[in-house]
This record gives C-alpha cells, sequence and structure tokens, in this order.
C-alpha cells in the first residue's frame, strides 16, 4: 500500500488526533488509510484516500478545524497554500496582519466574499473552497500582499 508523509507542528498534532483519537478515526475511517501521528504524520492506505487524507492532513497543520478541513472529502473542495518563507519576519507579519485586518475583519470580508474558509498561519495563507471561489480568494490576498488597499483587493472579489 502506498505510503504518505506530511509533516505538522507540534501544537497542531492534538487537534489532528482530536479527543479520545476521534478526530483521527474519522479521517481513517472517512478515507480508508491508517494515520500514525509521530514528528509527523504517516498515512498508509489506497491511493484515492491517501490524497484525501493528505489533504485534511495537511490542511488542519495549516490552522483549519477539523470541521472545515473535511469539506476536502468532497472533490468538489480543494486545498490551496501560499507560502512567504521568502519574507523576513517582520515583512511577514506584516503582510499576514493585512490579510488577517483588525479583528479578522479583512480575512472575513474575503471568506464571506468568496465562500472559501482562509487560515493564517505559521508563513502561510490557506484557503479552502470550490477552484473559482479559491482563484477569486487567491486574487485578493495576493493583491494585499503586494500592497494595494482593501478595497481594491475586495473589488477583485466581486462575480461579474
Amino acid at each position: 500500500m502506498p505510503i504518505e508523509e506530511v509533516s505538522i507542528p507540534d501544537e497542531r498534532k492534538a487537534i489532528l488526533i482530536g479527543k479520545g483519537g476521534k478526530t483521527r478515526k474519522n479521517i481513517e475511517n472517512k478515507t480508508g488509510t491508517k494515520l500514525n501521528v509521530t514528528d509527523y504524520v504517516k498515512i498508509n492506505g489506497p491511493v484515492d484516500g491517501l490524497l484525501k487524507a493528505h489533504n485534511i492532513v495537511q490542511a488542519i497543520a495549516r490552522g483549519f478545524s477539523p470541521k472545515h478541513a473535511f469539506k476536502l472529502l468532497d472533490e468538489k473542495y480543494q486545498l490551496e497554500i501560499i507560502t512567504l518563507n521568502e519574507e523576513n519576519e517582520n515583512t511577514r507579519r506584516r503582510l499576514l496582519a493585512r490579510i488577517i485586518g483588525r479583528d479578522g475583519a479583512s480575512r472575513k470580508m474575503i471568506e464571506k466574499g468568496t465562500g472559501t474558509f482562509v487560515s493564517v498561519y505559521g508563513k502561510t495563507v490557506s484557503i479552502i473552497g470550490h477552484p473559482d471561489e479559491i482563484d477569486a480568494a487567491k486574487q485578493a490576498i495576493e493583491a494585499l500582499l503586494i500592497g494595494k488597499t482593501h478595497g481594491y483587493a475586495y473589488s477583485l472579489m466581486k462575480k461579474d
């Protein structure tokens, strides 16, 4: 059987496992895989289940709640991760703050305007949604990252 490995921050492991192992068992049952959580997550199982389990584990590792990560069981949903590795710490912090906004207002506006779920975690901004929704959210996020105004970024999300 194929094996997949996913790295996960230590502070996200408890969320992946869930109370009494409930989240891990849920992932295993819904994907037909087995998860072994150590320094990283090793996933064993059939190819189709492996890909779904990988995406769910990766979404949880990137800050999504299991509830939102389980949307990835539906073929219509995808996970997109934007990485800001190339930026220095201060620049990255400033850019991520622009995406989050005061009290999370900007992130919520992007989610509401596109129908996606957005997570800002570590050095990444991740999006769960349908491909066209992800494209709209990604356009708005990338506009904020290059210094465009929030108003301009939100205007990119408008449906024609």
